[in-house]
């Protein structure tokens, strides 16, 4: 297993941000035996519920498939605009969750360069890349999707 190292990434924004989501830890989910690794932006400005968060989750299912999961969540604040007549300014919450899932299913029989050519093809139709690009090899979700290897 690899060790669990932090995430970095840069936004979809009009000038991009670099984004750094902090390792918090790695569990097993005690309901469904999903092995599950959280990351957290670590911000000071922002409360812990309001900042952007990724899970990776791994199962084998009975079938001898492994099923593996990327989540990705970036909340949305409330804009607060100025104090009451009381002179009360109210402190930001989120209004909502902006969430996108990855699931892949993947035979217990398929090989590395196998599932490394399915997850390319989704990120290159998500990305509208129609020319030829060197595939990711390395990184947390690539390890996950393309090795079937979780962070420790």
């Amino acid at each position: 297993m690899s060790a669990q190292a932090n995430i970095i990434a840069f936004d979809g924004a009009a000038t991009p941000v670099s984004h750094t989501l902090v390792a918090i830890g790695v569990s097993v989910d005690p309901k469904t035996g999903e092995y599950v690794a959280q990351y957290r932006e670590g911000l000071t400005t922002l409360p812990v519920y309001a900042q952007i968060t990724c899970e990776l989750r791994m199962r084998r299912l009975p079938t001898g498939v492994y099923r593996v999961q990327q989540t990705t969540e970036v909340p949305i604040m409330e804009a607060v605009n100025g104090q009451n007549s009381a002179g009360y300014t109210a402190a930001p919450k989120v209004a909502y969750v902006n969430k996108e899932i990855k699931i892949g299913f993947y035979h217990e029989r398929s090989t590395i360069a196998e599932r490394r050519l399915s997850r390319q093809l989704s990120v290159n139709i998500n990305n509208g890349i129609a020319t030829s690009v060197t595939p990711v090899t390395t990184g947390n979700v690539a390890e996950l999707f393309d090795g079937l290897v979780f962070p420790s």
